[in-house]
C-alpha cells in the first residue's frame, strides 16, 4: 500500500495541514517540527504526488460547504453566516448537500477536490472513520455538529445537553410533569445530546419517564406534526412537548391545533435552535437559541486560520446556548395575547 501524507502526519504527530505546509514549503512551521516531519518522510520513503501537490498548491479562493440538506431555516441561517465571513475575506462558497448519506457525504467531499481551498462539514450523522479514508488528505476540514470525540479535525459543536436540559428544567419549573419529547434520528449526535439532555432533567426532578412519551421526528415540520399526533393519543398524554428542533415544533403546534388544543393553555410547546421564523408563528415559540449564523461564521474563521497558520492541536468549541421565553410555554411572566416579549431566563 502506497504511504499516503496521512500517514506521514500521523507518525509525526502533527496535522495533515503541517505536513503539506512543509512539503510544499507553503507556509510558517517550526524548524524543530519541520525537521520532524522531514525525518518521518524519509523513514517512510514517502514520495508526493505530483498532481495532487500542484493542486495544493493552487489557491481557488473558494470554500466548500456541504450540509445535510439546503432546505430549511437552520441551514439557510448557517449558509449566510458562512458567506458573510468568507465574502469578509475575499473568498466565495460553493454550497452542496448530502440528504444525511455517507455515500453523498464522500462523493461530494471528492469532487470538491482541486476546486476549494477548505471545506466546512455539518456532520452530525457522518461516521468519522469512513471519512478518514475518504477524505482527500491535502485538505483543510472543519466540522460542525459532528461528535467531537477522537475526531482529527476542529470541530465546532453547539451545547445541546446544555440547552436541551434547561429548557426541560423550565417546563418542570412551570409545573409541569408529563413532558413528551420529539427527538431526531438517533444516529444524529445532536438528537442523542438533546435527548440525553431531557432525560437526565426530567430524572434529576424525580419524574418517571414514559416510554410513551417518546416519539421519533426527522427535524422536519412534518416529522414534528406525525410524532406530535402520536403523542396526543396516548392514554395520558403529555402536557408540555420538548421539540428537537423548531421545525418538529412548528408541526406540534399544528397538530394540536388539529386536535382541538389550545397552545399553551392546554398543551405547551417549546422547540430548540431559535430559528427567524420561531418568533413569528401563533402562539411565537419558546425555544432554546443557537447562534446559528455565528456558527457558520465561526467554521469560516477556524478554516482560514488552519490555511494560513501551523496548527499544532485540534480545536473544539462548544457555542453556549440560552432559552428564550415566548408564549407557546405558558409562562406567566410573558403576555398571552399581542406583542411579542423574548425573555432570556436561562443560560446553559
Amino acid at each position: 500500500m502506497a504511504i499516503t501524507i496521512r500517514d506521514v502526519a500521523r507518525k509525526a504527530g502533527v496535522s495533515v495541514a503541517t505536513v503539506s505546509r512543509v512539503l510544499n514549503n507553503s507556509g510558517p512551521v517550526a524548524e524543530e517540527t519541520r525537521l520532524r516531519i522531514a525525518e518521518v518522510a524519509r523513514e517512510l520513503s514517502y514520495t508526493p504526488n505530483s498532481t495532487a501537490r500542484s493542486l495544493s498548491m493552487q489557491r481557488t479562493s473558494a470554500i466548500g460547504v456541504l450540509l445535510p440538506e439546503i432546505y430549511g431555516e437552520f441551514f439557510s441561517e448557517v449558509i449566510r453566516g458562512v458567506d458573510q465571513a468568507a465574502r469578509r475575506k475575499g473568498y466565495h462558497v460553493l454550497v452542496s448537500s448530502s440528504h444525511s448519506s455517507q455515500e453523498e457525504i464522500e462523493a461530494a467531499l471528492r469532487a470538491m477536490r482541486g476546486r476549494v481551498d477548505g471545506l466546512i462539514l455539518l456532520a452530525a450523522d457522518v461516521e468519522i472513520t469512513r471519512l478518514l479514508v475518504n477524505l482527500p488528505s491535502d485538505i483543510p476540514l472543519v466540522l460542525l455538529n459532528a461528535d467531537p470525540h477522537d475526531s482529527p479535525y476542529d470541530t465546532l459543536i453547539i451545547d445541546n445537553y446544555g440547552g436541551a436540559r434547561a429548557v426541560v428544567e423550565h417546563l418542570l419549573g412551570l409545573g409541569h410533569r408529563r413532558i413528551g419529547l420529539i427527538r431526531g434520528a438517533e444516529r444524529n449526535h445532536d438528537a442523542r445530546e438533546r435527548t440525553r439532555g431531557y432525560v437526565d432533567a426530567m430524572r434529576e426532578a424525580g419524574m418517571v419517564i414514559d416510554p410513551s412519551h417518546i416519539v421519533t421526528g426527522d427535524f422536519t415540520e412534518s416529522g414534528g406534526h406525525r410524532a406530535a399526533r402520536e403523542l396526543l393519543a396516548v392514554s395520558e398524554r403529555p402536557t408540555a412537548v420538548f421539540a428537537s428542533n423548531d421545525s418538529m415544533a412548528i408541526g406540534a403546534l399544528s397538530a394540536a391545533e388539529d386536535a382541538g388544543l389550545e397552545v399553551p393553555e392546554d398543551l405547551a410547546v417549546v422547540g430548540f435552535d431559535d430559528v427567524p421564523i420561531a418568533q413569528y408563528v401563533s402562539p411565537p415559540l419558546t425555544t432554546v437559541r443557537v447562534a446559528i449564523a455565528e456558527l457558520g461564521s465561526r467554521a469560516v474563521s477556524r478554516l482560514l486560520t488552519s490555511l494560513q497558520v501551523e496548527q499544532t492541536a485540534v480545536v473544539r468549541e462548544v457555542l453556549r446556548t440560552e432559552v428564550v421565553v415566548r408564549r407557546s410555554c405558558g409562562a406567566s411572566n410573558v403576555p398571552q395575547h399581542g406583542g411579542r416579549t423574548d425573555e432570556v431566563v436561562e443560560g446553559s
